[in-house]
């Protein structure tokens, strides 16, 4: 997710609520009443559940969850205070959403998004163009540590170019995200990687380097799948391109200058910048940038009938917090000369908080605790406590909605269960990333799934089926398990 360094007030320091009070069985009641009523919600409205809908749909697990902590003397009080917590660790995801919603507004009206459409699509043609939305995000997530900023930069420009050439947007952003997780899963600057072997009990570059044998073949894998695909992709967008590329000429100033812009912050997250600090001033200079470059777009969002500074400020104002676009008679670039600004960020904010009270509740209550400990109760081979521990990553992904949860609780829970069947601590740390940090994009109302879904504007059930780098991961660590590939055991750590 986003890079940075782990903390002690970091989600490795949270502890895992249990209950003793609470049974397997009662423990999953709020489970399967939310998979149920999601369920019949997503039926009943179908693209629009999370226009609203789902987010009451989660506050109501959340409530079937605080009823069974009540039967078990769990305190009001006290589930407030989990919730609370939880809200307080998406507070910088739900600042770096504002700040995303921001910077798309002046990377718009400044040129740098059509910019990078009308260069890409001079460079890229549908049949390479998944293909290349893989290495090219894989490349700048490995350099930044975050499938984040990946997706809110390079992502929205390559999501951009895809409708220009016809190419499916779930494709696209299946790519672009399969792309971003390959990195975000082996940089040593994504806090996933640091917070998976700080789980398990192993050090950072042993955890990658252990990690390669699993993310390799399956990134190999989905590049095949996405050069398949592109081979046989109706390829009719490219040959109205000239069209495209013309009216972006006629709508405003192209020019190579305005990459600057997007070299600056992708160069100020690999110095490890905060990425919410990088993305502001990356909002700022593209302010700066549709001042130089694009004066009557400003003029016209502003308001105005000539460039002063109440003209300009509002204009720069209202790209970044309200939905602003730049005038085109070319009906395909209508929507690529959109940008929704920060208002068009508060749907997925509302989904991220809903969630977190849910998956607070839960963990308040001793559910996650419960349901982890019957999972690893159930395993008695070395394939099933990889396979448990996979589980319980997805499940807490589902139930939890933050895959830091997904990747503290499994760790804190089977640690031990790995030392007692003789495996390195690196199967575990390998396990958390292949099951719990890729995994989290798939989910609609997980932190991450809402974050992609409102940054590339892809729903993310129209996405999940072709990120094949997520779904492929934790298959991939259960094949190795299967086999025994590269399962490294304690005596060979000490004999090292």
């Amino acid at each position: 997710m986003q890079s940075q360094e782990i903390k002690p007030t970091d989600p490795k320091d949270d502890q895992v609520v249990e209950n003793v009070e609470l049974n397997i069985w009662e423990a999953l009641i709020p489970v399967f009443a939310l998979i149920g009523m999601l369920a019949y919600n997503v039926y009943t409205y179908g693209s629009d559940a999370l226009s609203g809908s789902n987010q009451f749909i989660l506050l109501l697990g959340g409530a079937v969850a605080a009823i069974v902590g009540f039967f078990n003397k769990v305190s009001f009080e006290q589930m407030l205070e989990e919730v609370a917590v939880n809200i307080k660790s998406t507070a910088s995801a739900i600042l770096i959403l504002l700040m995303v919603g921001a910077l798309a507004g002046t990377w718009l009206i400044s040129g740098i998004i059509p910019t990078m459409i009308y260069y890409g699509l001079q460079v890229l043609n549908p049949t390479i163009f998944l293909a290349a939305c893989v290495i090219i995000c894989a490349i700048i997530s490995v350099a930044t540590g975050s499938s984040w900023t990946t997706s809110a930069t390079v992502g929205i420009a390559l999501i951009g170019i895809a409708d220009a050439l016809n190419v499916p947007l779930g494709m696209t952003a299946g790519a672009v995200l399969s792309g971003a997780y390959f990195g975000d899963k082996i940089s040593p600057m994504s806090d996933t990687t640091n917070l998976a072997p700080a789980m398990a009990g192993t050090d950072l570059f042993t955890h990658i380097r252990y990690m390669l044998y699993t993310t390799t073949p399956t990134i190999i894998i989905t590049l095949i799948v996405f050069i398949i695909i592109g081979l046989n992709l109706d390829t009719t967008g490219s040959a109205d391109t000239h069209l495209i590329l013309a009216a972006v000429n006629d709508a405003l100033n192209v020019s190579p200058w305005l990459f600057i812009v997007p070299i600056i912050v992708i160069g100020l997250i690999i110095m490890k910048t905060s990425p919410l600090i990088a993305l502001l001033i990356g909002t700022l200079l593209g302010g700066i940038a549709a001042l130089i470059f694009q004066p009557e777009i400003v003029t016209a969002i502003g308001g105005g009938t000539h460039l002063d500074f109440q003209t300009a400020y509002k204009g720069i104002m209202n790209a970044i917090t309200v939905e602003t676009s730049i005038p085109t008679e070319n009906e395909a670039l209508k929507g690529l000369f959109t940008a929704g600004g920060m208002s068009k960020m508060m749907g997925t904010i509302w989904l991220i908080l809903c969630a977190m009270t849910f998956g607070g509740i839960m963990d308040a209550i001793g559910a996650l605790a419960t349901i982890s400990k019957a999972l690893l109760k159930m395993f008695h081979t070395v394939f099933g406590l990889f396979a448990s521990t996979v589980i319980s990553c997805l499940a807490l992904n589902v139930t939890a909605s933050d895959q830091y949860l997904a990747i503290v609780i499994p760790g804190k829970m089977y640690a031990k269960a790995f030392k007692d069947k003789g495996l390195a601590p690196e199967n575990l740390s390998r396990t958390l990333e292949d099951s719990g940090t890729v995994t989290s994009v798939l989910v609609p109302w997980n932190t991450c799934g809402a974050y992609q879904s409102g940054v590339l504007g892809v729903d993310t059930l129209h996405y999940a089926g072709y990120a094949i780098f997520n779904w492929l991961s934790p298959f991939m660590t259960l094949l190795f398990a299967a086999f025994r590939i590269k399962i490294r055991q304690l005596s060979e750590v000490k004999k090292a």
